[in-house]
C-alpha cells in the first residue's frame, strides 16, 4: 500500500494544474483540540495549497478560527441531529455535483454517544440520492465487545452496523494504520472497495532555535545530564506501562533527569512523585505547550520513551512527533506495530509490557552516543519518506482528479 502512496507522490506534478472543490466533513477542526483536528486543519490547508477549493463542515467552537487561502470552514454540523443533516444537504446541494466529500471517521466524535446511524444513513443518501462521491478515513474503526460491559458491546454492535452501512457507498477508504483495513474489510460484504494505508504526520512542525533549545536543556537539566524525555496525554492504558519504566530507571550510579510534556503531564507527574516521593528530584513536567515550545522540547531531549500497550504504528501522534525531530526513541512492539518499524533501524523496540527489557534498551543507549546519533538520524529519514503531509496531499488529490 506505501508503494500507492509514493506513486501518488511522483505522479501529482504532472496533475498540480488540476483543480477540484472537495468537501471535508469532521467532527473537530481548530481552535477544537485533538489529533482529528490538527490532521484534517493539515490536510486542508495542504490541498488548498496545491490549488483545491475546500470547503470544511464541522461543529461550532468558540475562539479564534484558522484562516488559509482557499479554505472555507463552515461550522454548521451542530450536534449532528436530523434535522441539522438536512440543513447541511441543502447547503452541500448548492455546490457542483458530482460533490467529492472525506469524512474524517472517528465513530465517537459525531454524538449520540458514538451510535449515530442518522449519520450514517445521510452519507448514504448523498452517495446513492446525490451522486456525492464519498471517501472515508478511517482514524478509529470501532469498539470492541466486552463480555464485563453491556453498554460497550452494545456500542460496539451498532458501530459494525454504522461501518457496514459506510462500505456499502464509499468509493474508497483511507486507513491510518493498515490493521484498520483487516478490521473493516469483512464488513463490505463482499463489495470491491478500494482500501488504502495513508499515513499519518505529525501535527508538530519543527521549529528551528537552537539557543532556545539549550535554555530548556539548562533548565531541566542544570547537571548535564543525561536527559530522558516523553510526550503523551497519560491516559489510563499508557500510564500503567510508563509508570514501571520510569520507576525502574532509578539507579544512583547513573545521572539523568526525566523532562514529562504534553497535556496531562503535571497531573501524572504529581501523583507520580506523591507514590514515589525519592524521584521527585529527578522528574519535571512541563504541561501543556504551544506547538513551538512543544518542539523545542523535545529537540533538548537526549532520548524519547513512548510505550504503547498495542505497540509503536504510524496511528500514533507523539511517536511521529518524536521520529520528525530525529530523535532516537525507545518504543514497545506490539499487535499493531506495521513490519517496517523493526526494519528500518529508527527505533529500540522492546516487547510492550516487558519493563526490564524497555529499560534494558534505554541504558544502552545513554552509553551509546554514536548510536544514538545514528538512531535520530534513522528516524528522521523515516519520517520524511514515510510520514511527511506532502504524501497526504499527492495521494488524496491523485485519486480525486482519476476518479473525475
Amino acid at each position: 500500500m506505501y508503494n500507492e502512496v509514493v506513486n501518488s507522490v511522483r505522479a501529482s506534478g504532472k496533475e498540480r494544474a488540476a483543480q477540484l472543490c472537495r468537501h471535508v466533513i469532521t467532527s473537530e477542526y481548530p481552535p477544537q483540540s485533538g489529533g482529528v483536528s490538527d490532521y484534517t486543519h493539515g490536510v486542508a490547508t495542504g490541498l488548498a495549497a496545491e490549488g483545491d477549493e475546500v470547503h470544511v463542515w464541522c461543529p461550532a467552537c468558540p475562539g479564534p478560527q484558522p484562516q488559509a487561502d482557499g479554505v472555507v470552514v463552515h461550522r454548521e454540523l451542530g450536534s449532528l441531529t436530523p434535522a441539522d443533516l438536512r440543513r447541511v444537504g441543502r447547503q452541500l446541494d448548492q455546490y457542483p455535483s458530482p460533490r467529492h466529500i472525506l469524512v474524517q471517521w472517528v465513530p465517537h466524535g459525531y454524538g449520540y454517544r458514538s451510535m449515530n446511524l442518522a449519520f450514517c444513513w445521510w452519507l448514504r443518501n448523498r452517495a446513492v440520492r446525490h451522486r456525492d462521491r464519498v471517501e472515508i478515513m478511517v482514524h478509529e474503526p470501532y469498539l470492541t465487545f466486552r463480555a464485563d460491559s453491556f453498554r460497550q458491546s452494545a456500542a460496539a454492535f451498532v458501530h459494525r452496523l454504522m461501518t457496514m452501512m459506510l462500505l456499502h457507498v464509499v468509493e474508497r477508504v483511507w486507513v491510518s494504520i493498515p490493521e484498520w483495513e483487516r478490521r473493516w474489510r469483512p464488513y463490505a460484504l463482499g463489495r470491491r472497495v478500494p482500501f488504502q494505508w495513508l499515513p499519518v504526520a505529525s501535527n508538530i512542525p519543527v521549529a528551528q532555535n537552537p539557543s532556545r533549545v539549550q535554555e530548556i536543556r539548562r533548565t531541566y537539566n542544570a547537571g548535564g545530564n543525561f536527559l530522558v524525555g516523553h510526550f503523551g496525554t497519560y491516559g489510563w492504558p499508557i500510564a500503567c506501562l510508563l509508570e514501571p519504566i520510569l520507576t525502574a530507571l532509578d539507579d544512583e550510579s547513573i545521572g539523568y533527569k526525566i523532562l514529562l510534556m504534553g497535556k496531562g503531564s503535571k497531573k501524572f507527574h504529581a501523583e507520580f512523585v506523591r507514590k514515589h516521593p525519592r524521584l521527585v528530584r529527578r522528574m519535571q513536567a512541563a504541561g501543556a505547550l504551544s506547538p513551538e515550545e512543544l518542539s523545542y522540547h523535545l529537540a533538548a531531549c537526549d532520548v524519547l520513551v513512548q510505550p504503547y500497550p498495542d505497540g509503536a504504528s504510524s496511528r500514533r501522534g507523539s511517536l511521529l512527533a518524536g521520529l520528525s525531530h530525529g530523535k532516537p526513541i525507545v518504543t514497545t512492539e506490539g499487535p499493531h506495530s506495521e513490519p517496517f518499524w523493526k526494519r528500518s533501524g529508527a527505533l529500540a523496540l522492546a516487547p510492550a509490557g516487558d519493563t526490564q527489557a524497555f529499560v534494558f534498551l534505554v541504558r544502552q543507549l545513554q552509553s551509546d552516543p554514536a548510536e544514538r546519533a545514528r538512531m535520530g538520524e534513522a528516524a528522521r529519514m523515516l519520517y520524511q519518506e514515510r510520514f511527511d503531509i506532502s504524501y497526504t496531499i499527492a495521494a488524496l488529490r491523485q485519486t480525486a482528479i482519476c476518479a473525475s
